[in-house]
């Protein structure tokens, strides 16, 4: 008898039901899932079963604490404001701002002078500009992970250029804990009211900012209903369906906290180690100790220890000194991969969280500055563009109409295009020349090289012919051709009657003349 005939006599069940029959089986569905090895709950994975829940519920039940935490690792961690503030400068810089796509010159010149006028203007609070808003936005979604901009209309009494200016309210002035049915028969979740059709339409903000002890006042209500055409909701939806903003900090916020305890600890411990303490040992404690002795608070003796004394024990004295264990070779490679984890969860360069440069090259710092900028640029966009500049440009145009400041229409004056601030290189003048063949070979087009550098190239090109102008009346050249030095400084021309023989150019304009390659 085969070992194949042996098999299948000792399966239970006969033929139909021994174990090569069922192993076909394996391949359905059980049998997949059971090859996946994230979903297995053998020994290793036994004890990880988290819960299968939405990130609506996560946030709602977390989310007071989670901010709470947020907001103190920002102010007392040093690393963590220092990631804040690199975020923000990167996500906006000195403002991502407006270029008019304004068929008439005229017109797209008086909406641009209207805009840089009112962005001085655009603060509710007066603090700063518009500009000045996007980085608090920016620093908002670091810390809490959203941003509410409210849209306040003015009155015309009040004297502004636009009567439209933006107020700021924080994730904290919408409460978490507000769910429920409204009387209207709509749902309010984590104080966003929705319609039947899943919908904003308000906000059901706090009158008063609950961590903030110095406003104090009886209000009631405590909400108020703000209509959601005038709230902007900033915040970057990681999950489908998502409703409130996560902190940008939160993957990393556990190991920020932890290694804020262990620097602590180890600075405390150095601290011990360099107090040089010694202790003695007597035979018989009534005898006076060596050297002068004093007492304490507690009354025990304390014998003094001046600069080169040379002391003399009695006998049965003996002194042991305070040898505290150091911390070892490892703390620097312990420290460097703890903080590059730190780095990872926040998507940001290692040198921008720490300000470490020392293992960086030129190579290894464009590499990761390329990958950062991307990501960075998909937040620009799709974030703080669509969901506040585009918002803002829409309201203030058709406010600017209404009152009279701006004589179009809103649907003429809307074409824009939002251009973020430019990217300093590690090595600008590689990036330059790079371009320049490109742009000769029609690859890209200078309204394109231009703006990569956070100008207008409207504004560029006015700037340059008001420069040829005003050189040209000043009798100036400069040499900007091709094939001539870039940035020699221009003189002014020396007019010299014709034939004089002095070689002078009498032609009205100047000649710049370069050091380098003057004869004498």
């Amino acid at each position: 008898m085969g070992l194949f005939d042996r098999f299948r006599r000792r399966a239970p069940g006969g033929p139909a039901s021994s174990a090569l029959t069922r192993l076909p089986r394996s391949h359905g569905p059980s049998g997949l899932r059971a090859r996946l090895e994230g979903a297995m709950a053998k020994r290793r994975l036994r004890g990880w079963n988290p819960p299968l829940e939405n990130i609506n519920a996560l946030v709602a039940s977390g989310g007071p604490r989670l901010l709470a935490r947020s907001r103190e690792l920002v102010v007392t961690n040093g690393y963590a404001a220092n990631a804040c503030e690199a975020f923000a400068a990167n996500l906006v810089g000195d403002g991502i701002k407006p270029s008019s796509l304004i068929g008439d010159a005229d017109l797209r010149d008086r909406v641009q002078r209207l805009w840089l006028a009112w962005t001085d203007e655009a603060d509710a609070d007066g603090l700063t500009d518009f500009y000045g808003l996007q980085a608090m936005v920016a620093r908002e979604m670091f810390v809490a992970g959203e941003c509410f901009v409210r849209l306040r209309p003015r009155r015309a009494e009040d004297g502004l250029l636009v009567p439209l200016q933006l107020q700021l309210l924080q994730s904290e002035m919408l409460p978490f804990e507000k769910t429920e049915t409204a009387a209207n028969g709509n749902r309010i979740r984590c104080g966003i009211e929705f319609d039947a059709i899943g919908r904003r339409v308000t906000y059901h903000f706090r009158r008063r900012h609950p961590g903030d002890s110095t406003d104090q006042g009886a209000v009631i209500p405590e909400t108020v209903r703000v209509p959601a055409a005038d709230v902007l909701h900033i915040y970057r939806p990681i999950d489908a369906g998502q409703i409130r903003g996560l902190p940008h900090i939160a993957p990393a916020m556990v190991r920020l906290f932890l290694l804020d305890q262990y620097d602590d600890a180890e600075l405390d411990r150095k601290k011990t180690a360099a107090m040089f303490a010694g202790f003695i040992t007597k035979t018989a404690p009534e005898e006076p100790m060596m050297g002068e002795a004093e007492a304490d608070l507690d009354g025990a003796a304390i014998a003094s220890l001046e600069p080169g004394t040379m002391q003399v024990l009695l006998p049965g004295e003996d002194v042991k000194f305070s040898s505290p264990a150091d911390v070892g070779g490892g703390y620097e490679a312990f420290q460097y991969r703890t903080l590059l984890a730190v780095s990872a969860s926040l998507g940001l360069p290692y040198h921008l969280v720490t300000g470490d440069v020392r293992q960086a090259n030129y190579s290894s710092l464009r590499a990761e500055l390329v990958e950062f900028r991307r990501r960075i640029g998909q937040l620009q966009h799709g974030v703080i563009v669509h969901q506040l500049c585009r918002a803002v440009w829409r309201r203030w145009l058709e406010t600017a109409v209404l009152s009279g400041a701006l004589v179009a229409g809103p649907a003429e004056a809307r074409p824009v295009q939002w251009i973020p601030p430019r990217w300093d290189w590690v090595d600008p003048l590689k990036d330059i020349q790079a371009q320049v063949p490109a742009m000769e070979a029609g690859i890209t087009s200078r309204r394109k090289v231009v703006e990569a550098t956070g100008y207008d190239i409207e504004e560029v090109d006015r700037e340059n012919a008001a420069d040829a102008a005003r050189a040209t009346g000043l009798g100036l050249r400069y040499r900007t051709s091709p094939g001539e030095t870039q940035g020699v400084r221009a003189t002014p021309a020396t007019r010299a009657e014709p034939g004089d023989g002095a070689g002078n150019n009498t032609d009205g304009g100047a000649v710049a003349t370069d050091p380098a390659t003057e004869q004498e």
